[in-house]
């Protein structure tokens, strides 16, 4: 058959090559009445597995969504701080240790520790940069009152009247100003107010700081922290340090108990002074004095 260029073709149909009311099937197969032609390039899939593969893809989607949301953090529950939380928690609490040096004050400070009756501790800072801290029970196993005290000459022990010693104050240089005393005559109580905060503020000392749960009755801000050192000698103890936006010291868990600040802090005066005369002789020692002992008597003595 010829056909004129531009011309449709003729329909097998047309040409009476498939009866009426039969069709070709693109795969140029005869199909019967009600038959759909499918295209060769795809298989029939029953309307069934259709819906199911609609499922599997579709649960994953719907799970992952539902999924996404963490469960509600437990209030009582404290988490790692991240690295930039803890940079700022560092940074803030250098600050409030710088302010703490440069803050002159009369402060009374409650000393709680376990075994012990609660004691005042009263801390002095003058505007000349001298300082006192006097420690009931501050030595001998806790019997003896004791003050440390710096002046421009050093840093002196003074021994005060207390219950167990009546006798009258008197004072021991103990090292140069801004030095260390010996830990078998050490307190240790007035190191959060002295030296211990040039620590704080260094920001390459061995420490991990982080913002902590206040202590009760302190104010302002409290910072836990540890150290990062493996060394025994920590250049002070670890535990909570509190300050208030000011720089004052407001509380502290340390190891030789918890200071909280006890009422507001009154002017400093121009100048600490000792409670007593310096005199030469041995400092009070942090242990308790041994036990006398008991006197005994030889066999065949008169009792």
């Amino acid at each position: 058959m010829r056909v004129r260029p531009g011309a449709a073709l003729p329909s097998p149909a047309s040409r009476g090559l498939v009866p009426a009311g039969r069709r070709l099937t693109r795969a140029g197969r005869r199909a019967g009445p009600g038959w759909r032609g499918i295209p060769h390039s795809r298989r029939a899939v029953p309307r069934g597995g259709r819906l199911l593969g609609l499922a599997v893809l579709v649960a994953p989607i719907l799970l992952a969504g539902c999924s996404s949301d963490p469960p509600p953090a437990d209030p009582l529950v404290t988490t790692g701080a991240s690295a930039g939380t803890a940079d700022d928690a560092r940074a803030k609490l250098a600050a409030l240790a710088a302010a703490a040096e440069d803050r002159h004050m009369v402060a009374s400070y409650t000393l709680a520790a376990a075994g012990r009756p609660n004691r005042t501790v009263i801390v002095t800072h003058a505007t000349d940069h001298t300082w006192r801290v006097d420690i009931p029970g501050g030595a001998l196993g806790g019997t003896a009152d004791v003050s440390v005290a710096q002046t421009a000459d050093g840093i002196f022990q003074c021994a005060l009247p207390s219950v167990q010693r009546s006798d009258p104050p008197t004072c021991v240089r103990v090292a140069d100003p801004n030095g260390r005393l010996a830990a078998a005559i050490d307190p240790r109580v007035q190191h959060p107010f002295t030296d211990w905060r040039r620590v704080l503020t260094d920001r390459q000392a061995p420490l991990d700081i982080s913002t902590s749960r206040p202590l009760p009755g302190a104010q302002g801000t409290c910072f836990s922290v540890e150290s990062t050192s493996a060394s025994l000698n920590s250049p002070l103890d670890v535990g909570i340090y509190c300050y208030d936006p000011q720089g004052t010291l407001t509380g502290a868990r340390l190891a030789f108990g918890t200071l909280t600040l006890a009422g507001t802090p009154g002017a400093p005066p121009p100048t600490i002074s000792l409670p007593g005369p310096v005199v030469t002789g041995e400092p009070l020692r942090m242990a308790a004095p041994p036990t006398p002992a008991s006197p005994t008597t030889s066999p065949g003595s008169n009792q």
